[in-house]
């Protein structure tokens, strides 16, 4: 997932925006992107502040575009739901859908293997 999505991601329980972004493994590809500053038009996700409010001449958008949240956790500050990002893929979602056994199974490894470095946000949350 790169940062860029931020700017579009709402949670789909109570749509707030933005949500907020745990990293726990990421990486960087070389490849050049041609892009326009400000890249993203409303929220900044690697500064996670709202464009707006940023000097856009001192943004790092071309970087910001080459980085990959390939593991991490999108938190919904307003109603505490996480959701988890496995292999650059934000698994968002609704409850009704988070039941089914091939999303919870992949829900909980991610857990198991990841709990330690989860926000304390998110540990509170997990059985």
């Amino acid at each position: 997932m790169r940062y860029p999505l931020l700017n579009l991601l709402a949670c789909p329980m109570c749509k707030n925006f933005p949500l907020k972004l745990y990293v726990i493994e990421k990486k960087t590809t070389e490849k050049d992107y041609a892009i326009i500053k400000p890249f993203c038009d409303y929220y900044c996700g690697r500064h996670e502040k709202l464009v707006s409010s940023l000097d856009t001449n001192k943004l790092e958008c071309e970087l910001c575009v080459k980085e990959d949240v390939v593991y991490g956790v999108l938190l919904c500050e307003k109603c505490g739901r996480w959701y988890p990002i496995i292999n650059s893929i934000p698994f968002m979602y609704p409850d009704n859908r988070r039941s089914h056994p091939r999303v919870k199974s992949r829900e909980e490894e991610f857990i198991k293997k990841y709990r330690d470095l989860l926000p304390g946000e998110v540990r509170e949350k997990i059985k």
